[in-house]
């Protein structure tokens, strides 16, 4: 997803760089014909769908913060480079495009109703985190074969379906199955655990295409992908108390 977002970005500007000014300075006018807003001639190189809201200054003079869910970018006010990678205060040591980053997660995750989730939950939960999974997926397999320990040590799990193969595939299809059962958690446990499914199981409209495009523009690369309430991302399987530990660290460092 990042990276066809990117080219697209890339592609585009080269067709139309020679649109642009050459004064790097976020304040200084925009050309001629464009909008009073400098953004506005920024905007042009910009894939579709791109708005002017999307473009905010950045801690640096001269270029602008880009953002669209979770991925964050930045470009040069003259509109002649495009930077991709991470932003550092050097006072702080802190990862400033990362915390965009994660705001961006939690909000979309926000916007998704626990009702579209499957939900492992202990009694008192002490930490909640948002699982991307595939039924086929190995790793998240193990994961799920703990969900016991994780329980135990606090964990509140909510899965979102993300079928890596895509869309039209036989993952895909087991995730719209164990929607579609009397008994979700039942159902994924058993599919998790690699017993069969009875294929033919359908029902309405399920969440897995919503969640999966959810999943790409968070920036999910692989499964199980961890994020936590705060929206830090955890690529991959954790043993459980390892996977506490650093909750519990992401936890402090945020008081």
């Amino acid at each position: 997803m990042r990276a066809n977002f990117l080219s697209a970005v890339c592609l585009f500007a080269l067709c139309c760089s020679a649109a642009l000014s050459a004064d790097p300075t976020p304040g200084a006018a925009a050309p001629a014909g464009d909008a009073a807003d400098p953004r506005a001639a920024i905007l042009k190189l910009l894939p579709a769908g791109a708005k002017i809201e999307d473009l905010k200054p950045s801690p640096i003079p001269g270029i602008y913060e880009f953002a669209q869910d979770a991925d964050v970018s930045y470009i040069t006010a003259d509109g002649k480079y495009f930077l991709d990678g991470n932003l550092y205060d050097m006072h702080s040591r802190e990862n400033l495009t990362e915390a965009l980053r994660t705001r961006a997660r939690v909000q979309m995750i926000a916007a998704i109703p626990e009702s579209e989730m499957l939900i492992f939950s202990p009694p008192n939960p002490k930490y909640t985190i948002t699982v991307f999974t595939d039924v086929d997926c190995q790793y998240c397999r193990k994961l799920h074969s703990e969900m016991a320990e994780l329980n135990r040590l606090g964990v509140r799990v909510r899965y979102m379906f993300f079928p890596r193969t895509g869309p039209d595939t036989e993952s895909w299809r087991k995730a719209e199955v164990v929607w579609c059962s009397p008994n979700r958690n039942d159902a994924l446990t058993r599919a998790k655990a690699g017993v069969p499914l009875d294929m033919n199981k359908t029902c309405g409209p399920t969440p897995v295409a919503r969640e999966y495009a959810l999943g790409e523009s968070i920036g999910v690369r692989g499964t199980p992908a961890i994020v936590t309430e705060s929206g830090e991302y955890i690529a991959g399987y954790m043993p459980p108390k390892e996977l506490v530990a650093q909750l519990k660290e992401l936890q402090t460092a945020k008081r």
